[in-house]
């Protein structure tokens, strides 16, 4: 077994972990000092990758290998969620918000030697384009692409989710120069490029191992040759192998790379889908780091001296009204009520990670477009006793279906039977009789939710770019039977917002927005909660990433 170097420096190390106090840290390396540049990383992941062609995914395993294979035009600046140049070193719209010009950077090559150009850009957005109907064009197989672009050149018969394309064409004006039109304008563009879903391939790649022959089904898919054997990018690593029956996918340094090369030699992603025993080969030196430990083990692998990275969190747990779903959810006095009977503040103190806060709307004060000035709802039993009342409703009266999900933790959602457990209570204290519905979270409950099955659910979501609509444009653009109620001027303010091509007004509607969903209340947001990231003690150098965005061109690893 190939076994992490950094055992004989654990003590110092531990103790310079210690002498932190707990806090998070920039992850950039220093002077590389003592680091091994021919080191091997080994990162265990919650799960098996499911392909090495990120078009076909929506997970953030299969995400993270690719963001170390593949560049996309536009990416987040290490650490943060500002847009910053990729594969394009300056891009600009026209006027309308529909054309955009991206100038791309020269001296580019992908790792079978293609050169990178604006001509392999344009054949990249019309493979996605002109993804043929039926299994490439499941939700399950291109989600990024039907959620930036509505739809295809040509779409499934049956797929009433399927519109007009955003995505209209794209033109290699020059050898350095990609002119992509859109149908109109939306805020998705370019913010949902920094996605390894639009990550830029080989084309000589793409065609010579038959990239789009996908067949099976979506639960079980036939991959080509191209999706097992030879994803072609341009990034800082290249895919030496995948090992499916140890499940484990084995990446080398890109000597060639236009950016310089990496800082170690070889980078594992080691599939360890129990999260206990990820735990333990950290601790047994088995690997290096891991993503997203339980905030229960945190102060434990701080004190055996492991480097937690904390994250600034891009993510929101909520608790949602099927408003059509019972008569008394229809009375704003009733979600009021709900909203004020809940005491986050307790669940938030007992149940999440250290720094988690209560939500006051349903999108991170991180993002621009958050409105400190929304209506409020603080814990009160007595006010929601009174609303209640007010509603017509006297003690005992009110009886709600309450689903929530068993076997299952996310980032934003790390015990949920104690998050139900807490909320049962605090709606109970007002009088309101809540009929629990536990259920497994896939198929079961996910599928009832959001088909409107419940009264009460909660749910949650982390940011896939960074933008506000992301977050109250997934939920409240249109109907969806998971809410259950039809706001025309909340859908027709979102679509006026997603239409706007300059950012800071767009900001401002947002913020307006807020406000307004938060004043009509289809549901009661619950909180933020950063999520760590977790390495052995002497590597640094791989800075966190809100939108779990990280790249490891930059790890150090000494003794």
């Amino acid at each position: 077994m190939r076994r992490p170097r950094w055992k004989a420096g654990i003590a110092a190390a531990a103790a310079a972990a210690l002498a932190l106090s707990g806090c998070a840290e920039s992850g950039r390396g220093g002077d590389n000092d003592g680091a091994d540049n021919d080191a091997t990383l080994i990162f265990g992941t919650e799960g098996e990758i499911k392909t090495l062609d990120p078009t076909f995914s929506s997970d953030s395993i299969t995400s993270r290998v690719a963001n170390q294979i593949f560049e996309t035009l536009v990416r987040l600046k290490p650490g943060g969620v500002e847009i910053v140049s990729g594969l394009a070193e300056s891009w600009e719209p026209d006027e309308s918000g529909t054309v955009w010009t991206f100038h791309l950077r020269d001296n580019v090559t992908f790792h079978d030697g293609t050169e990178f150009n604006a001509e392999a850009v344009c054949f990249n957005f019309d493979r996605w384009h002109n993804l043929p109907p039926g299994l490439a064009q499941d939700p399950d197989m291109s989600y990024y692409w039907q959620a930036l672009s509505g739809g295809f050149a040509e779409n499934t018969p049956d797929r009433d989710d399927l519109g007009d394309p955003l995505y209209v064409g794209c033109e290699a004006t020059d050898e350095l120069t990609a002119v992509i039109t859109l149908s109109r304008p939306s805020s998705k563009f370019p913010g949902l490029l920094v996605r390894q879903q639009f990550a830029i391939h080989s084309p000589t790649a793409l065609e010579k191992y038959d990239a789009d022959n996908v067949g099976g089904t979506a639960d079980a898919p036939q991959w080509p040759p191209y999706s097992l054997e030879h994803p072609t990018g341009t990034g800082p690593f290249k895919f030496e192998s995948w090992d499916r029956a140890n499940q484990e996918v084995t990446l080398v340094r890109n000597d060639d790379y236009w950016g310089g090369k990496a800082t170690i030699g070889r980078l594992i992603f080691r599939a360890i889908p129990d999260e206990g025993a990820r735990r333990q080969a950290l601790l047994a030196g088995d690997i290096h780091g891991y993503d997203q430990p339980s905030p229960s083990d945190w102060a434990a692998l701080q004190d055996a001296g492991m480097r937690l990275e904390i994250r600034d969190p891009m993510n929101l747990l909520y608790i949602a009204f099927t408003i059509d779903s019972h008569p008394a959810l229809e009375k704003l006095e009733v979600r009021q009520a709900i909203a004020h009977a809940l005491n986050r503040q307790a669940m938030v103190d007992a149940v999440m990670a250290e720094g988690a806060e209560v939500a006051s709307q349903f999108g991170p004060p991180i993002l621009p477009g958050w409105n400190a000035d929304v209506p409020q709802y603080e814990y009160d039993p007595d006010k929601a006793r009174d609303l209640l009342a007010q509603a017509g409703y006297d003690e005992g009266e009110l009886e709600l279906d309450f689903y929530w999900p068993t076997n299952v933790t996310r980032p934003y959602m790390p015990d949920p039977q104690s998050i139900f457990e807490l909320f049962q209570r605090d709606l109970e204290e007002v009088g309101i009789v809540v009929n629990p519905v536990a259920e497994p979270w896939s198929p079961e409950y996910l599928a009832d939710v959001q088909s409107g099955k419940a009264d009460l659910h909660f749910l949650g979501w982390t940011a896939d770019y960074p933008d506000m609509y992301n977050f109250i444009g997934t939920w409240f653009a249109r109907p969806l039977p998971q809410w259950g109620f039809n706001n025309q001027a909340i859908f027709d303010a979102l679509a006026e917002a997603d239409a706007e091509p300059d950012a800071d007004t767009r900001y401002a509607m947002y913020e307006q927005i807020n406000a307004q969903i938060m004043e009509f209340l289809p549901g009661v947001p619950i909180s933020h909660t950063p999520v760590a990231i977790v390495f052995a003690p002497n590597v640094t150098g791989v800075p966190p990433s809100p939108l779990l965005d990280e790249r490891f061109e930059t790890a150090q690893i000494t003794g």
